[in-house]
């Protein structure tokens, strides 16, 4: 074990600050309960969701700022439990499948409660030996938690100075960088998601055949730019790599070769091969790159539970624990009573269930624990390829969904198999029991995907400002507990409101009005096939055999470059997964930041010889929190314009209340918004590179 006292945990200035505190719980929980209800909405509406992290520490510091003995630890344990939100309500993308497939009538609400706190405690839990591997030995790039650290630290040193009645810092000052970014983002997202006079994506169609189309995508989102220009280079060739292979390669042959329903469009034709086979190719890379990433952390894992293990033993005085706080995760003893509570309340959840169809005991029992051990098997295994990916881009952009998609596979295949042990199938009912209860179990992987998904990337907010492990666990934990309580409520309102395609709570309701809830319906879709031996395995095969090649690909550019060079494969499975619009943006911020960074050192040469690592540091510093401030801009407005259509939808008004023009302005929205993209691409570089820099006033 490293000897402590050069440990740099050792040089944390602010040990003995108050973290974990009832009011910093409370507005937490008011944070949690609101940001869940909107991103509930949010995704089964058009499957996607907001992180609710760094607004959630934005708000926090507009809050607590009022209170004199507040601080920057306190703040990132409101983020922390807050963003539960953003990551809980991931079970939208399962959980509506049982009303689809007709097995619930409505969300139970212990049920759904149970499921969801047991499955977000869960995964807080198996992220607790994964935080050294991943955080803090880890050179992944963490590009919201690095942009939170960032907020935290800038509001906390203009407080300071502030209440010193100092001039402005080189910190403090850095707030009109995270200002600037956020008002840029914030005022493009409200032209695009709000007023609709920008469009927030366009993709041109074209036709290479009589069949065969492709489309060249292009995304305007600001934060997702941000984000690409802390995740670096490596990642982001990775991604453009899967999507040159999905819209370059895959799209356009299986379009060549495939006939398109009649009367329907090429780009029609496309975007449906893409979603029904493509992204099967793209979920099957990302499980095999996800077991591979899962093999190579297996040391390091276990190297971080061995010397949690040590730190406990060795940190016994008050005053020993105190000072290295920023690496105490939650003890063993404490971790072992809250898994006991989760098992517990899992088998309540699976038992209730499963009983409904009325089995016999033994093999209801046998259900609910094979159901169980599934879930926590794949659990753990979903928690590290979810908290890599995090790492990789980012909370928002992660694909909880492939992994879902996983999980259903899994779950389907060891259902199948005692449903045929036990003759269910000649049951009546027995094939669509066998098919929910696949879904739940997914239910629950898909939970602890989500957060740890999340919790990683908290973590590792939390070691750059200081914030002690435990704490930040026990916060997630509260949070999940929470969001968990919001969760079947609001789905329930938003059923008996909308219904969901293909499951309509009333008749005479209208079916162009439902939710179309895309992810749960993909999944429901793949159990059926799986049950009904109609599920086409083989794009799922040959994304194994892609995953396979990604990673022959990745060792070998590492060995002959000696490590200079990368590709990560599970980057290159999110590449094919993902839309494309949301990862141009991704690719631009990263290729942005690689030259940038060359242009830095080229110019540092000139201006600063002796000090040229200080003078791209100072420049960089600037560029990092400008790009967490476009993080924070379009955060922060999604937020609000969620509440917007969540108070407008549930009181009869209209799903676009800030919409100022109609679907005929959209080809001026798109030139508007290229424009606005590229304008801040412009402004993004100008804002880096007029830095001024001097040795004697650097004090990083």
């Amino acid at each position: 074990m490293p000897d402590k006292n050069s440990s740099p945990y050792s040089q944390v200035k602010y040990p003995s600050l108050p973290e974990l505190t009832l009011r910093g719980m409370l507005l937490g929980i008011l944070i949690t309960a609101i940001f869940t209800a909107s991103n509930v909405y949010l995704g089964l509406k058009v499957g996607l969701t907001f992180s609710s992290s760094i607004p959630a520490a934005v708000i926090s510091m507009a809050v607590l700022r009022f209170f004199k003995d507040s601080n920057v630890l306190e703040n990132n344990m409101v983020q922390t439990q807050a963003s539960a939100a953003g990551t809980l309500s991931a079970i939208i993308f399962i959980l509506p499948g049982l009303l689809m497939l007709g097995y619930w009538q409505g969300f139970p609400f212990w049920e759904t409660l149970l499921l969801c706190a047991c499955g977000g405690s869960m995964g807080v839990l198996f992220t607790i030996p994964l935080r050294r591997a991943m955080v803090v030995n880890s050179d992944l790039p963490y590009p919201e938690g690095r942009a939170a650290a960032e907020i935290l630290k800038v509001g906390s040193q203009m407080r300071k100075d502030k209440a010193a009645g100092k001039g402005k810092s080189g910190k403090s000052s850095g707030m009109k960088d995270i200002v600037g970014g956020t008002f840029v983002a914030a005022l493009f997202s409200l032209l695009s998601n709000g007023f609709h006079v920008a469009s927030s994506e366009v993709s041109h169609w074209v036709s290479l055949g009589r069949t065969s189309a492709t489309q060249l995508p292009m995304g305007f989102s600001m934060a997702l730019l941000g984000a690409g220009y802390l995740i670096g280079i490596a990642s982001g060739i990775a991604i453009f790599v899967g999507t040159l292979l999905s819209w370059g390669v895959f799209v356009p042959y299986l379009t060549s070769v495939m006939t398109p329903e009649a009367g329907q469009a090429a780009s029609e034709f496309a975007h449906s091969i893409w979603a029904s086979k493509v992204r099967f190719i793209g979920a099957g890379c990302i499980g095999t790159a996800a077991v591979w990433t899962l093999i190579t952390l297996i040391k390091p894992v276990i190297d971080g539970v061995k010397m949690s293990i040590a730190a406990l033993r060795d940190n016994k005085t008050a005053e020993a624990r105190a000072l290295h706080h920023t690496d105490i995760d939650l003890d063993p003893k404490t971790t072992g009573i809250i898994f006991l509570v989760i098992l517990v309340g899992l088998f309540v959840a699976f038992y209730s269930f499963a009983s409904g169809f009325n089995l016999p005991l033994s093999i209801t029992l046998t259900y609910v624990f094979t159901g169980i051990l599934v879930a926590l098997l794949m659990g753990f295994f979903v928690a590290a390829a979810c908290g890599y990916m995090a790492g990789l881009i980012g909370t928002s952009a992660s694909p909880i969904s492939g992994i879902g998609i996983l999980g259903i596979i899994v779950s389907s295949l060891v259902v199948l198999g005692l449903s045929k042990t036990f003759e269910v199938f000649d049951m009546p009912g027995g094939a669509m029991f066998s098919t929910a209860f696949a879904i739940f179990i997914t239910s629950v992987i898909v939970s602890i995907a989500a957060i740890s998904n999340d919790n990683l990337q908290d973590l590792k907010t939390g070691q750059l400002v200081g914030a002690t492990p435990w704490k930040q666990q026990v916060a997630l934990i509260i949070g999940s507990v929470v969001g968990a309580f919001a969760i079947a409520p609001v789905l329930n309102l938003l059923y008996q409101a909308y219904g969901f395609t293909g499951a309509l709570p009333r008749p005479g309701m209208d079916p162009t009005q439902a939710l179309g809830a895309p992810q749960a319906t993909l999944m429901t879709t793949i159990a059926e096939g799986i049950f009904s031996s109609t599920l086409d395995w083989n794009y799922i095969i040959f994304g194994i055999f892609v995953g396979i090649a990604a990673i022959i690909t990745d060792r070998l550019l590492k060995h002959f470059s000696h490590g200079k060079l990368a590709l990560p494969p599970l980057a290159i499975g999110m590449g094919i997964y993902l839309p494309p619009t949301l990862e141009l943006p991704l690719v631009i911020g990263s290729v942005m930041g690689y030259i940038i960074h060359k242009k830095l050192a080229a110019r540092a040469a000139v201006r600063s010889p002796g000090h040229e690592q200080e003078d791209i540091d100072e420049c960089n510093h600037h560029g990092v929190l400008f790009a967490s401030g476009l993080i924070v801009g379009e955060s922060l407005m999604g937020v609000l314009i969620a509440m917007l259509i969540v108070l407008s939808v549930t009181s009869g008004g209209s799903e676009n209340p800030l919409a100022l023009v109609g679907p005929d302005f959209q080809p001026v929205a798109d030139w508007i918004g290229a424009l606005c993209f590229i304008g801040t691409i412009i402004y993004f570089i100008h804002h880096i590179f007029k830095t001024p820099f001097t040795p004697e006033d650097n004090d990083k």
